[in-house]
């Protein structure tokens, strides 16, 4: 329903394909977190248009292609943080610490 897809297109185009967390989400959809969990979270995760991790909600590449067959604009996802530049990266002592 309109709400399953406001909570996948949140989640996609303001947090980046996630992760985010259910606080967040209530926030931007002025919905109750027990709504979310309980009403919602249910069929979108047997759909498999949504995971949970520890680090919160995560938009699946199937949810980002089945809003983007219904013509929502799909930003790029963010980057997970194993592909993010390690702050030792070019520090020839980093494996001391």
């Amino acid at each position: 329903d309109s709400t399953d897809r406001k909570l996948l297109a949140a989640i996609v185009q303001k947090f980046g394909s996630g992760p985010v967390g259910v606080a967040s989400l209530a926030a931007v959809l002025s919905e109750e977190v027990e709504t979310i969990e309980d009403v919602y979270e249910p069929f979108l995760l047997r759909l498999g248009f949504l995971d949970r991790t520890p680090q919160g909600r995560i938009a699946t590449d199937l949810a980002r292609t089945h809003l983007s067959g219904l013509g929502f604009e799909i930003p790029p996802p963010r980057r997970s943080e194993p592909d993010m530049p390690s702050l030792w990266a070019d520090d020839p002592g980093a494996g001391d610490r």
